[in-house]
C-alpha cells in the first residue's frame, strides 16, 4: 500500500509539471473535451470505485483549482438513486443500470442515463494467507455462496467451517457477483442464509485478513499482501486464472467487468470536461496506478 501511495504521489507531481507546459484540462484523445470552467461536481456511488474516484478528484483539482469535486461511496445502488433523485452530478456504478432503473429515470425524472466506461476491473475472490486452498471453480464458488458447500475440506482445504462474506445488496459488486457466479447456471440462485453481508470492500478485506476460515470478494484495487487472491476456473477442466491487469485486459479472468460513470443525459460543461480528463492520459494513468485496468 505504501508503494502504491508513493507511485500516486509521483504521478501527481508529474501532473503539476505538465500543467506548466499544457493548457489545463486538455485531453486531445477524449470525446468529452471542452474548455476549462469553474464550479462544483458531486460524485456518489460505487464503493469499489470510491478510492479511484477520490484519486481522480484530488489530481484534477490540482490543475483545475476553479473546480471542486466531492466524492462519496455507499454503493452503486446508492449512486443510481442519487442520480435519479438529482442529489449527485455523476454516479459511479460497478454494474450496468437495471432496465427498471433506466425506466424510472426516463418516466419519473425525464432523463436518459448515459453510462460511460472509464476502467475495467476483476472481482477478486480472497481468502486468508493461511488457507491452503489456491483456486476454485465458478461452480464451487456458487456452491459456497448459496450454502451448498459449508466446509473447506469439500474443496481441498482443512476441516473447518467456511465463513462466507459478501458485499451488501446496495453494492454493484454484490449484484455482479450474484449474476455472474451464483446464477451462472441457476438463474434463480440466491445468497445462502449464513452469508454475512458487509457494508464496504475494506471491511471484507480486513475480516478475511483476520479470519483463517473466511472467504470474500472485492475489486482488484483492494488486494493487498494481507489476503490471498484465489485463481478462478471456468470449470473443472479449465486452468485457474488469477486476477491481474493482464488477465483482466485479455479476458482470461472469468469474473472481469467494466466500471462506469453515469450522467443525466449527455454530459455538459464542467462535468463533460471532467469525464474527458478521466478518459484521457492523466485519468487513465491513475486507473493503472490504483490496480484497475485502463481502457485506453
Amino acid at each position: 500500500m505504501k508503494l502504491k501511495m508513493l507511485i500516486w504521489v509521483l504521478a501527481i507531481l508529474g501532473l503539476l509539471i505538465s500543467a506548466c507546459t499544457t493548457s489545463p484540462g486538455t485531453s486531445p484523445t477524449s470525446p468529452f473535451f471542452t474548455s476549462s470552467q469553474t464550479g462544483n461536481i458531486v460524485v456518489k456511488g460505487s464503493d469499489t470505485m470510491v478510492n479511484l474516484a477520490s484519486a481522480w478528484a484530488e489530481a484534477y483539482q490540482l490543475t483545475h483549482p476553479g473546480v471542486k469535486v466531492s466524492v462519496s461511496g455507499g454503493g452503486s445502488g446508492f449512486g443510481i438513486t442519487a442520480l435519479i433523485d438529482g442529489t449527485t452530478d455523476i454516479c459511479n456504478n460497478s454494474r450496468p443500470w437495471k432496465p427498471e432503473e433506466i425506466e424510472r429515470a426516463k418516466n419519473e425524472k425525464g432523463f436518459e442515463p448515459v453510462q460511460t466506461i472509464v476502467a475495467l476491473d476483476g472481482v477478486t475472490v480472497v481468502v486468508n494467507p493461511q488457507n491452503p486452498v489456491n483456486d476454485l471453480t465458478i461452480d464451487q464458488l456458487a456452491a459456497i455462496y448459496t450454502g451448498k458447500i459449508t466446509n473447506w475440506r469439500e474443496v481441498g482445504g482443512l476441516d473447518a467451517p467456511i465463513v462466507v462474506l459478501s458485499r451488501d445488496s446496495n453494492s454493484g459488486t454484490h449484484v455482479f457477483f450474484k449474476e455472474h457466479v451464483l446464477q451462472a447456471k441457476d438463474k434463480n440462485a440466491e445468497y445462502g442464509s449464513d452469508v454475512q453481508f458487509l457494508p464496504t470492500s475494506q471491511s471484507i478485506h480486513d475480516e478475511v485478513a483476520r479470519n483463517p476460515n473466511a472467504i470474500g470478494y472485492f475489486g482488484l484495487g483492494y488486494l493487498s499482501a494481507n489476503v490471498k487472491a484465489l485463481g478462478i476456473k471456468k470449470d473443472a477442466s479449465s486452468v485457474a486464472v488469477k486476477p491481474s491487469l493482464e488477465s483482466i485486459k485479455d479476458g482470461s479472468y472469468p469474473i472481469a467487468r467494466p466500471l462506469f460513470v453515469t450522467t443525466r443525459g449527455q454530459p455538459e460543461g464542467i462535468i463533460k470536461e471532467y469525464i474527458g480528463w478521466i478518459l484521457g492520459p492523466e485519468g487513465q494513468r491513475i486507473v493503472s496506478e490504483l490496480d484497475f485496468v485502463p481502457i485506453s
